[in-house]
């Protein structure tokens, strides 16, 4: 198969990528290289994460839909996995319009040129935080998420609508994935494991939010892209499915893991609750355990990976 995917230098895009590739199909990727987090990291993604690979990389936007119809006359896709996205709950909160500009029309272009173009499966990025403050847990697929509490987790939300409209009126086969806290090596800086190993390694305080008492289903890189495949392979009509890990962890588990393989202890400041956040995500992932997936990778062998590949790629 030739399968767009658009972010393709982010954390599970180029990771997804490499599977992909790993397994014979063809690649072609977009990603504007932005600003959000150092986008030296994105381009050693490209150049060093998949060094060795064949595959055709756009620079550019999701916004840019003469760029897009170039690249859907030109390629000649099958499969569309849509991950590019502005990131981040807390971020969000302060520039609401990027978000919309980005996730809500970005998404709108990607799956008009799906529909003209006659993509035969157009798989998308959810997010775990479309379901706000449920109480219920674990969160499922039929929850109602008609109350998000932060702009990120509105577009997220407007996104799954924009699908089912074109799966119900083109037929479009669609399926949005709501990931669950990714983490492993070659990760996003923005992201706590991030933000506290990088806190530990120069002796800097740690935020702890909600002063520790949150608990998450923090889920592998490899997990995410092993789930991830098996949807682009299933051809869905149009589905929302959970993909997260099959434990729920705290954070303070997770931090306490982190010190073990890092060999020091982490100072810890204590903070309240941030807006927009939510004490506890996890995840009923049964939905996605019928395509014959499962999650297999803990938190013990997880951090670990991860630290070897920090301590290797900032030469600690």
């Amino acid at each position: 198969m030739k399968i767009l995917i658009t972010g393709g230098a982010g954390f599970i895009g180029s990771a997804l990528a490499k599977k992909l590739m790993d397994r014979g199909d063809k690649v072609v990727m977009i990603d504007n290289f932005n600003d959000y987090y150092d986008p030296q990291l994105k381009k050693d993604r490209i150049n060093k994460f998949l060094k060795g690979y064949k595959f055709k990389l756009y620079k550019g936007d999701i916004r840019d839909k003469k760029l897009l119809e170039r690249i859907f006359k030109k390629e000649k896709l099958d499969k569309v996995m849509h991950l590019a996205a502005l990131a981040g709950v807390r971020n969000s909160l302060l520039d609401p319009m990027a978000y919309e500009e980005v996730n809500v029309r970005g998404t709108l272009n990607l799956l008009e040129m799906a529909r003209k173009y006659k993509i035969k499966n157009f798989v998308y990025a959810s997010s775990s935080s479309v379901y706000g403050n449920n109480k219920k847990q674990p969160f499922s697929e039929t929850d109602s998420v008609d109350t998000p509490i932060s702009p990120y987790a509105a577009t997220k939300k407007a996104t799954e609508l924009l699908a089912h409209v074109y799966s119900h009126i083109y037929g479009l086969n669609t399926t949005g994935l709501r990931y669950f806290t990714v983490y492993g090596p070659w990760g996003r800086p923005d992201m706590a494991l991030f933000l506290f190993a990088d806190g530990i390694s120069k002796g800097k305080p740690i935020k702890v939010f909600n002063r520790g008492k949150m608990s998450r289903n923090f889920t592998y890189v490899d997990d995410i892209v092993s789930g991830t495949i098996a949807v682009i392979d299933a051809d869905l009509k149009c589905e929302i499915m959970n993909i997260g890990g099959d434990r729920e962890e705290t954070l303070m588990r997770y931090i306490e893991v982190l010190e073990e393989n890092m060999g020091k202890k982490a100072k810890k400041k204590m903070m309240p609750m941030q807006p927009g956040d939510v004490p506890a995500t996890v995840a009923d992932i049964r939905k996605l355990r019928k395509l014959g997936w499962k999650p297999t990778t803990r938190i013990e062998e997880g951090i670990r990976n991860f630290v070897e590949w920090y301590r290797k790629y900032y030469k600690i």
